[in-house]
């Protein structure tokens, strides 16, 4: 199977067959990293996978009931154990919405809508383009972004 080899500021990659692996510097900005990525691979839609170590995270929770976020920044060095989520399209723009858990020294975990992160250690992703355009709308009834088909 053929393989491309990529590089950005902050990230390389290898591109086998449709799907690319991803890894991000030690230090660098999970969000920044990974926008720049699929911004420079012209991704416009697809699912990401990832693990790795983090040395500080900011998490998002929302709150239906007053349709308001709550961010938290947590700074240790964690274990990132799980990152899942989709690129889709927002006011023509590439946009990452990805969920993250979190391993503590400790041993408990922290889980949430993954805001940013810094790298430290190893950043190592899987992305699995599709081969279609997905736009996400504000509901704003909810307060979401929600896939908008016809668009």
């Amino acid at each position: 199977m053929d393989t491309q080899n990529f590089k950005g500021t902050h990230w390389s990659a290898r591109k086998t067959g449709p799907i690319y692996i991803v890894s991000i510097k030690d230090q660098s900005s999970i969000v920044e990293a990974l926008t720049d990525f699929v911004k420079s691979q012209n991704i416009q839609a697809g699912e990401i996978t990832g693990i790795g170590a983090v040395s500080e995270a900011t998490l998002r929770f929302f709150k239906p009931s007053d349709k308001k976020y709550v961010d938290k920044t947590f700074h240790e060095q964690m274990e990132m154990t799980n990152i899942s989520g989709n690129v889709s399209e927002i006011d023509g723009k590439p946009m990452l919405h990805m969920h993250i858990t979190l391993g503590r020294e400790d041993y408990t975990a922290l889980a949430g809508h993954l805001l940013d992160a810094k790298i430290r250690g190893a950043g190592e992703f899987i992305f699995y383009p599709l081969d279609t355009r997905v736009v996400k709308v504000k509901n704003e009834e909810v307060g979401i972004n929600f896939y908008d088909f016809e668009k």
